[in-house]
C-alpha cells in the first residue's frame, strides 16, 4: 500500500500545546490535527501575527497543519435559530485558511433521512451559507461522519452543490454512535440493514469523492449492544480495504489520529502511528 500522511489529534496526546507538538514530531507523525473551538488557538485568542507565528512554529518542526477542529455534538444546524453558530463557523472557516490547510472540520448535528422533513431544508440553508463564505476565503466544512449513514451525508453534500461542504470520514464513530444519537434526537434508521451496505467502511467507497480528511479511529460492538472506542487494530474496521476504498477515489489526505479514552493516550497513539504504517 502506498505511504499515507499521518496527523496526530493535538488534543488526544493530553499535553500542554506545545509540548504535544514537540511529542508530535518525536512519534513519527507527519501533521497536527488542531482543535480551535477554545483555549489558546481559538480564533479570537489567537488572531493576526499569532496565526503565522503558529504556522511557521508547526513547519519548524517539519509538521504540516492537517485540519482544524471546531464544534462537537452541541451544535445543531437543522435547529431554527443558528445564526451564532454560523457566524463562529465562519471564523473557524478563516482560521483554516489563514493556517494554510483550509479544511475546519466539525460536527453539524444529526440530519434526517427524509428530505421532507423540516429539518432537512434547514439543514442545507445552513450549509449552504456556510459553503458561500468557504467559498469566498478558501476553506472548507469537513462534515463527520457518525449520526447518520453515509448517504445521507452524500445527499446533502450534492444538494447543496460546493466544494466547500466535504467530508471527515471518522470510521469509528459509524460504530459508536448511530443508535444512541438517532433515538435521541427522535431519528429512525434501520441500521441493521445500513450497516452491511454501508458501515464503516463500505462508506468510504460511497463518499470517497468527497473525503478530505479521516479521523483514524478504531471501535467495537457487541452482541449485549456495549460499543467502545478500542486502539487502533483492534477493532472492527478493516483498516486495509478502507484506505483502498479512499485511495481509489484519489483521496491523499490525512490520517489524523484521534484518541478519546484510554489511561496512556502516548502508547495507544504511537501504536496506532507504527499500525498505519505498516499497512
Amino acid at each position: 500500500m502506498a505511504d499515507i500522511k499521518i496527523a496526530i489529534m493535538l488534543g488526544s496526546l493530553r499535553l500542554e500545546p506545545y509540548a504535544g507538538m514537540e511529542k508530535a514530531k518525536e512519534m513519527g507523525a507527519d501533521g497536527l490535527h488542531i482543535g480551535i473551538s477554545g483555549g489558546p488557538f481559538s480564533p479570537e485568542n489567537c488572531q493576526g501575527a499569532a496565526r503565522k507565528e503558529l504556522l511557521n512554529h508547526v513547519r519548524g518542526l517539519g509538521l504540516e497543519i492537517s485540519a482544524v477542529s471546531g464544534w462537537g455534538g452541541e451544535v445543531d444546524l437543522g435547529d431554527e435559530d443558528v445564526a451564532e453558530h454560523i457566524e463562529r463557523g465562519k471564523r473557524f472557516l478563516e482560521m483554516a485558511a489563514d493556517l494554510e490547510c483550509g479544511i475546519w472540520q466539525a460536527h453539524i448535528g444529526i440530519m434526517p433521512e427524509d428530505p421532507a422533513d423540516p429539518r432537512w431544508s434547514r439543514f442545507v440553508r445552513h450549509c449552504e451559507e456556510i459553503a458561500r463564505y468557504g467559498e469566498k476565503v478558501g476553506a472548507c466544512l469537513a462534515i463527520e461522519t457518525g449520526p447518520e449513514p453515509p448517504p445521507v451525508v452524500k445527499r446533502l453534500i450534492e444538494t447543496v452543490g460546493s466544494e466547500a461542504i466535504r467530508v471527515n470520514y471518522d470510521p469509528a464513530n459509524l460504530i459508536l454512535w448511530p443508535p444512541v444519537l438517532c433515538q435521541r434526537a427522535g431519528i429512525k434508521y434501520n441500521w441493521q440493514d445500513q450497516w452491511d451496505k454501508f458501515m464503516p467502511v463500505e462508506g468510504a467507497d460511497l463518499l470517497g469523492p468527497y473525503v478530505v480528511h479521516v479521523h483514524a479511529k478504531d471501535a467495537r460492538a457487541w452482541d449485549d449492544g456495549n460499543r467502545r472506542e478500542v486502539p487502533l487494530g483492534e477493532g472492527q474496521v478493516d483498516w486495509s480495504r478502507f484506505i483502498a476504498n479512499l485511495q481509489k477515489h484519489g483521496f491523499d489526505g490525512y490520517y489524523a489520529i484521534e484518541r478519546e479514552v484510554g489511561e496512556d493516550p502516548i502508547r495507544d497513539i504511537q501504536t496506532a502511528l507504527d499500525f498505519l504504517r505498516s499497512l
